[in-house]
């Protein structure tokens, strides 16, 4: 073992734990006046901010939570959201975001396997709660968030949130306690089995808060986050703390604007009123609002977006630059909390034609500081930096969660061999750029050859009569898979599948593509299957086209 040289701290030397509360107090110093925005609901000041997550908190303990507990919220995005981000974890408790688009079943199996103490509760599923409280043994208090004046409900209620947080006390004096404390935890669906656990502490949140403020506020010479901008999430906030953005705007102290339920034309309409200049999303949204009746009429130019959750095609990156959005690509996964790597152009790059720029912007980009990323083989051995050989993402960082929650198995294959197994099939170039090439499971074999789905959806996307593409590798007899290609077609195209094969041969005559990944089963559908978080669901288009 390396001996290091350890000075002992003076005596009375105060030891500062990475606590979430001291991400706070930041924005609270730099713009108390600036303004927390809820849809076109409500709007109020961070020094307002800060008093209402020091009565929530008061409202907490007063209901019964103690450190340790879990709280369970379901809820849209909304400031109330944005207050359990800081007042749960710094009371010293768990803040459970649970997944209001999962299935009955499953917010029941991960709400019980949380063991959660207080559920607040949306008006809007009152009824779920009202169907589940009798097979959640743990739960002992409800506190409704109310959207209407009145809503009726079975359920014995603590009290409505905004009368409890009337009337309690505005000072609470919130605690020092241990860094490594858990501080949220939410769940992640897989191809098999019940969703997992996934877990981060205050130390791993604020590194990763810092962290993306930094990157965000430097990246590779085109900012996407500062003191001056406006903040408007379109990433679900029960889904890894909105990629932790929330937590990065308040330290700012910068205008954000929390949208209520997904709606295209609502989210459109706000980025315009609210002059919202940075948002983040899955392509599946970007695609939405380009296409909904407000994002037709709207001028999108000045509205940065962060794309991740699924690979963003150069077909809709295009689509979106037309229409002057300024795209930038990120790459993470639950687990990671999530930010791993991000776009990164050069000075020179950045000078290039923006439709040059596009096929840059749509990598993963550039692993951000304090990330250890290599790519490897099956025997644990890097892969050549060469933009062509392929391996898994394997990675360390300070915000990694450390397994899941009461599954210990799970937890260990996670963390194989000391690295974090992301199940991604990528290749990095000599620039150290990642691109991302499959999902271990989503990868095609066909005739011998691998066929990345990512890249056919990419080439694709590209033929102006596709709005949207999805491909998926199903059984074959004979070259034992084949892709499946399922196409929206644009407003008025008459595409066909000879057209789009003949489209796709340009990229094997040019080398790009096997001959072997055209698809030779095309279905031209109305619309493509998504998960509860808007990523495309190859599962369920695999278990479809076999059942069909």
């Amino acid at each position: 073992m390396t001996t290091t040289r350890v000075i002992a701290p003076a005596p009375g030397a105060y030891s500062y734990p990475l606590l979430i509360k001291r991400l706070l107090l930041s924005g609270v110093r730099y713009q108390p006046g600036q303004e927390i925005v809820y849809a076109d609901k409500l709007r109020y000041t961070y020094q307002t901010l800060l008093e209402r997550i020091q009565r929530l908190a008061n409202v907490l303990v007063e209901a019964g939570v103690k450190p340790g507990d879990t709280v369970a919220l379901l809820d849209w995005d909304s400031h109330r959201a944005l207050e359990c981000f800081f007042a749960v974890p710094m009371i010293g408790a768990v803040l459970h975001t649970v997944n209001v688009r999962l299935s009955n079943e499953q917010i029941r199996y991960t709400m019980d396997h949380a063991e959660d103490r207080v559920v607040l509760v949306h008006d809007d599923f009152l009824p779920l709660m009202e169907q589940l409280k009798d097979q959640l043994p743990t739960v002992q208090r409800f506190i409704r968030l109310g959207e209407h004046e009145s809503c009726a409900t079975s359920l014995a209620l603590e009290g409505e949130y905004e009368a409890l947080l009337g009337a309690a006390d505005t000072q609470f004096d919130f605690p020092d306690f241990d860094e490594n404390s858990v501080a949220t935890l939410f769940y992640t669906t897989g191809t098999t089995g019940n969703p997992k656990g996934v877990y981060f502490t205050h130390r791993q949140l604020v590194l990763h808060t810092l962290n993306e403020l930094g990157t965000f506020s430097a990246c590779g010479g085109e900012p996407l986050l500062r003191s001056g901008d406006v903040y408007m999430p379109i990433t679900p906030m029960f889904h890894v703390h909105a990629w932790g953005v929330p937590y990065v705007a308040t330290a700012l102290g910068i205008k954000q604007v929390y949208p209520g339920r997904y709606e295209p034309n609502q989210l459109v309409r706000l980025f315009r009123e609210e002059q919202v200049t940075f948002s983040h999303c899955v392509p599946t949204l970007l695609q939405m609002m380009l296409e909904c009746d407000e994002g037709q009429r709207t001028d999108m130019g000045g509205w940065k977006m962060l794309l991740g959750g699924s690979a963003l095609t150069q077909g809709l990156a295009s689509k979106a630059s037309a229409r002057g959005v300024r795209v930038f690509c990120g790459y993470g996964m639950s687990e990671t909390c999530p930010l791993l790597s991000l776009t990164h152009l050069s000075a020179e790059e950045l000078t290039l034609p923006m439709a040059q720029q596009l096929p840059l912007r749509i990598n993963a980009g550039v692993p951000i500081p304090l990330v250890d990323l290599r790519i490897v083989d099956e025997q644990g051995a890097d892969v050549a930096h060469d933009g062509d050989s392929l391996g898994e993402i394997v990675v360390r960082a300070p915000w990694l969660t450390q397994g899941y929650l009461k599954e210990p198995e799970q937890g260990a294959a996670l963390w194989a061999g000391g690295w974090l197994h992301t199940g991604d099939m990528a290749c990095i170039t000599p620039g150290g750029v990642v691109q991302i090439r499959d999902r271990i499971k989503d990868v095609i074999k066909t005739g011998g050859e691998w066929v990345s789905s990512v890249e056919l959806e990419s080439l694709i996307s590209q033929h102006a009569g596709v709005e949207s593409v999805a491909v998926v590798g199903i059984p074959d007899p004979r070259w034992g898979e084949q892709p499946l290609a399922l196409v929206v077609c644009a407003a008025g195209s008459d595409l066909d599948q000879p057209a789009l094969a003949q489209h796709l041969q340009q990229f094997v005559d040019s080398g790009r593509l096997s001959k072997w990944a055209i698809p030779r089963q095309v279905r031209f559908v109305s619309e493509i299957p998504k998960t509860s978080v808007g990523k495309i669901n190859k599962k369920l288009i695999r278990e479809t086209a076999v059942q069909s």
